[in-house]
C-alpha cells in the first residue's frame, strides 16, 4: 500500500454551526496530514457555511446541495466528490483525537480489510460526564455474527476502503436517515475483513439534538424495514448473531413505547423476549411514570 494515501474526509452538515469549528480543527491537528475534507452543505440555514469556508486550506473542498436530502444519501452525495482510496465519516458534533488516522491507515495494509474502526469516548454535555464506549477489545477479521449479535462500531470512528466500497451494489442506502451506518458496515461484513484500533481515538458528542435522539420513531421504523429485507440475505440469517440483533430491535421498539406513553404495547413487545438485563431493564422502566421516563430521556 502507498505510505500515506489520501483519505477523503466526508463531514455532512446541516445547521452544524454550534459544533462545526471543533470537528474541523480536530482533522486540522491530525498527525497524519494527507486527507482533504469533504464538506457536503445540506442547504444549512446557519453560519455552517461561513465557519468552513473562512479557512484558507487547499485541502477544504466546499460543495452545496442542490436540495435537502436524507442523511445518508447526502453522505452519498459526499464521497462522490471525494478522491482518496480510503473515506473517513466526521459529523459536525464530533470530534477526532490527533492520532486518529495515523493508527487506523496502517490496518489496511492487509488487502482483505475492507473497513477500519476504533473505540471511541462518549462525552455527555449535560451531564459533564466522559466515559469509553467499549470496556472490552472489539473482535477482528471476519467478524458478520460479532457485528450482528453486538453491533460496535461508530461511524465516527469508521474508515472504508474505497475498493470495499465500490464491491457493494450501492454504497450508503439513500432511503435512511438514521441507520444507514448499521447497514453499510453490515454488507461490508459479508465479504471484507473489519481491522479496529482498540484506543479510543474520536470523541462522540451526546446531547439532545442528535439525528437518531430526535427521531427515535423513525429509528424504529427502518430497523423494521432493514431486518426484513437484510434477513432474505442467507449469509446474514444463518449467523446466530442475527436472532440477537432481532431482540435488540425489539427492545428499542419497546423502549420507545415506553417513552411515547404506551406501556400495554411496551409490556406485549417486552413479553417477546427471552429473560434477561434488556426484559428486565424494560419493565422496571414501566413502573415510573411517563413523565420522568421522558425528562431521562432528554438528557
Amino acid at each position: 500500500m502507498e505510505q500515506m494515501p489520501l483519505v477523503s474526509v466526508v463531514v455532512n452538515c446541516y445547521n452544524g454551526e454550534k459544533y462545526l469549528a471543533d470537528a474541523v480543527k480536530s482533522v486540522l491537528s491530525q498527525t497524519y496530514q494527507n486527507w482533504e475534507i469533504v464538506f457536503w452543505d445540506n442547504q444549512s440555514t446557519d453560519r455552517s457555511a461561513e465557519i468552513f469556508k473562512s479557512y484558507s486550506d487547499p485541502r477544504f473542498k466546499y460543495f452545496y446541495a442542490s436540495k435537502h436530502t436524507k442523511l445518508y444519501e447526502a453522505r452519498n452525495c459526499a464521497i462522490e466528490k471525494a478522491t482518496g482510496p480510503f473515506f473517513a465519516f466526521l459529523d459536525v458534533d464530533d470530534w477526532w483525537a490527533p492520532e486518529k488516522l495515523e493508527k487506523q491507515i496502517p490496518l489496511f495494509d492487509d488487502p482483505e480489510v475492507g473497513l477500519v474502526c476504533s473505540n471511541f469516548w462518549i462525552v455527555n454535555e449535560q451531564k459533564k460526564k466522559l466515559w469509553k464506549k467499549h470496556q472490552q477489545p472489539a473482535p477482528t477479521g471476519r467478524v458478520l455474527n460479532d457485528l450482528l449479535g453486538n453491533y460496535f462500531v461508530g461511524i465516527l470512528t469508521l474508515i472504508v476502503r474505497r475498493a470495499a466500497l465500490e464491491s457493494l451494489s450501492h454504497p450508503f442506502d439513500s432511503r435512511y436517515h438514521i441507520i444507514g451506518d448499521l447497514d453499510l458496515v453490515i454488507r461490508l461484513g459479508i465479504e471484507w475483513k473489519l481491522d479496529c484500533v482498540h484506543d479510543p481515538v474520536a470523541f462522540y458528542r451526546q446531547h439532545g439534538n442528535s439525528e437518531s435522539h430526535k427521531h427515535r420513531q423513525l429509528q424504529v421504523d427502518e430497523w423494521k424495514r432493514w431486518l426484513g429485507e437484510v434477513g432474505e440475505i442467507e449469509s446474514v440469517r444463518s449467523c446466530s448473531g442475527w436472532y440477537r440483533m432481532k431482540n435488540e430491535y425489539v427492545f428499542t421498539n419497546a423502549l420507545n413505547q415506553v417513552i411515547l406513553g404506551d406501556k400495554k404495547k411496551a409490556y406485549d413487545l417486552a413479553r417477546t423476549l427471552p429473560w434477561g438485563k434488556p426484559k428486565v431493564k424494560l419493565l422496571l422502566s414501566m413502573l415510573f411514570p411517563t413523565s420522568y421516563i421522558q425528562q431521562r430521556f432528554k438528557r
